[in-house]
C-alpha cells in the first residue's frame, strides 16, 4: 500500500518543480511600495507591467478615503455570518442593483471572490441530465467548475465556431435522451492572449441550437464597451448574454464578484450557489468601497480613455520593433516566445535587472504547453514616459533568440 503523500513528494507538480530557485523571483515576487506603475523589486524601482489596475483606481484618493472610512466607521468584521442567515445590508443589496444596471441585467447576486464564484456559479446551473460546453482556453476557475459537473463536458477549439458547433451537435444529441439543457461558456477576453472570445458569433449559434450562454467577463468589465460594460456591450449582444459573470478584481481594483441575469435565474442562484450560502457576507469596507469604485467607472470615462490610449502606444510600439503580440484586441499585451521556459526566464531577468522592467513569464499549466509568453498589462496610469522606457528596454534585447512567432490560436 502507498502512502498518500508519496506521490507529493516525487511530484510538486508543473509550478512546483519550478520552486526552487526561482521561488521569490519569477514565483511569489514581492513587489514594494505603493500600488503604481513604478515600485520596488528586491531594493531597485522598476516600471511594473504586472498589476490589473486597468483604470488606476487601486491608490485613488477617492477611493482611499472610501475605504478608510468604511473601515473606521464598520470594521472588517461586520456584517458577521452569511448574507441568508445574518449578513445581510442595505449596502450588499445596493451594490447587487447598481451592477446588474451597469451591465444591463435585470438582477445581479454579490460573490465574495471571483474564482470561488464562477466555480460555484456552474455547479449551481447546470444538472446530471445537462451538458456543458466551453472552450479549450477557459480559466482555472470554469475548468474546475466544470471538473464538478457530474453530466457530460465537451470542450472546443479556442474561440473556434465550427469546434463549438460540432461539439453542440453531439451535446444536442445526449440531451435529447437526458430531456436535459445545454450550458456554453466562453470569456468575454481571454486573460493571457488578450483576445475576446467571439461572443456575437456564439450568439448567432443560438437561431440552431437550444443552448443558454454564460460569459466570464473578469477582464472585459470596466474596459471594454460604451459604458464600460464589457465585451458583450462592445460587440453589441450583452442582451443576448443569459448570464453574465464580472470580478471587482480587475477595473475595480478590489475582491469580490458578482453574477448578473434574469430576476428568476439570479434569484435561483442565490438560494442555491453553494460558495456563498456557506460562506460569511462579504465585510461592508469592501462593499462600500465596491460602490465608491463602480460610482467612478459609470462617471470617469476618461480613466478608459486613458486606458486605451496606453494601449495602444505601447502595443503599436512593441509590433514596430517586430515583437509578435499575436491577436490581441484589448488592453493585455502578450509577447509571445519561441525556445523554453528556461531561455524566456534569462530574457525576463535581463529585463527586469538591466532594463528595469517588470513583466510576468507565463508558462503552462497558466496556458497551454508548448506555449510561453511575456504579458504586459496598461493601466490608466502609467505615464509615456514609463511606455517609452519600456519600448526602449524590448528594443535593447530584440536580438534575442527566444523572440518568436507564436503559435497559431
Amino acid at each position: 500500500m502507498n502512502d498518500l503523500f508519496d506521490r507529493i513528494y516525487r511530484d510538486q507538480g508543473p509550478l512546483g518543480r519550478c520552486s526552487s530557485p526561482y521561488e521569490g523571483y519569477f514565483i511569489f515576487p514581492e513587489l514594494e511600495g505603493e500600488l503604481q506603475p513604478r515600485m520596488k523589486f528586491q531594493g531597485k524601482e522598476v516600471i511594473v507591467w504586472s498589476t490589473n489596475n486597468y483604470l488606476g483606481l487601486a491608490n485613488h484618493p477617492a477611493v482611499r478615503k472610501a475605504d478608510a472610512e468604511a473601515a473606521r466607521d464598520w470594521g472588517l468584521a461586520y456584517p458577521m455570518g452569511a448574507r441568508l442567515m445574518s449578513g445581510e445590508t442595505r449596502y450588499h443589496s445596493s451594490l447587487e442593483a447598481k451592477c446588474a444596471a451597469f451591465v444591463q441585467k435585470e438582477a445581479a447576486c454579490l460573490l465574495n471572490y471571483g474564482y470561488q464564484g464562477m466555480t460555484s456559479t456552474i455547479d449551481a446551473l447546470v444538472c446530471k441530465n445537462d451538458v456543458v460546453v466551453y472552450d479549450s482556453d477557459s480559466h482555472a476557475c470554469i475548468v474546475d467548475g466544470v471538473r464538478m459537473h457530474m453530466g457530460k463536458r465537451f470542450s472546443y477549439q479556442h474561440n473556434d465556431m465550427e469546434s463549438l458547433e460540432k461539439n453542440l451537435v453531439r451535446a444536442a444529441r445526449i440531451t435529447a435522451e437526458t430531456k436535459g439543457g445545454i450550458l456554453v461558456i466562453t470569456e468575454g477576453v481571454y486573460g493571457m492572449r488578450g483576445v475576446q472570445g467571439k461572443l456575437r458569433e456564439v450568439v448567432e449559434l443560438k437561431k440552431k441550437y437550444p443552448f443558454k450562454l454564460l460569459v466570464d467577463d473578469a477582464h472585459g468589465f470596466g474596459t471594454l464597451g460604451k459604458t464600460g460594460a464589457g465585451a458583450g456591450e462592445a460587440q453589441g449582444v450583452q442582451g443576448e448574454i443569459d448570464v453574465y459573470f464580472a470580478t471587482f478584481a480587475k477595473s475595480m481594483a478590489s475582491i469580490g464578484a458578482f453574477v448578473a441575469g434574469d430576476e428568476a435565474i439570479v434569484k435561483y442562484l442565490k438560494y442555491n450557489l453553494r460558495s456563498q450560502i456557506f460562506a460569511k457576507s462579504l465585510p461592508l469596507p469592501i462593499v462600500i468601497g465596491a460602490l465608491k469604485r463602480l460610482e467612478m467607472l459609470k462617471t470617469m470615462p476618461e480613466r478608459r480613455e486613458k486606458l486605451w490610449k496606453n494601449t495602444r502606444a505601447l502595443q503599436s510600439g512593441l509590433k514596430l520593433r517586430g515583437f509578435d503580440i499575436g491577436l490581441t484586441n484589448t488592453c493585455i499585451t502578450p509577447v509571445f516566445l519561441k525556445g523554453d521556459a528556461f531561455k524566456a526566464a534569462d530574457l525576463v531577468k535581463e529585463l527586469r535587472e538591466t532594463h528595469r522592467i517588470f513583466c510576468t513569464v507565463v508558462i503552462y499549466p497558466v496556458i497551454p504547453k508548448g506555449t510561453v509568453l511575456l504579458r504586459l498589462t496598461p493601466t490608466a496610469v502609467h505615464t509615456q514616459a514609463d511606455i517609452d522606457e519600456t519600448l526602449a528596454a524590448f528594443s535593447a534585447v530584440s536580438d534575442k533568440s527566444v523572440i518568436g512567432a507564436h503559435k497559431s490560436d
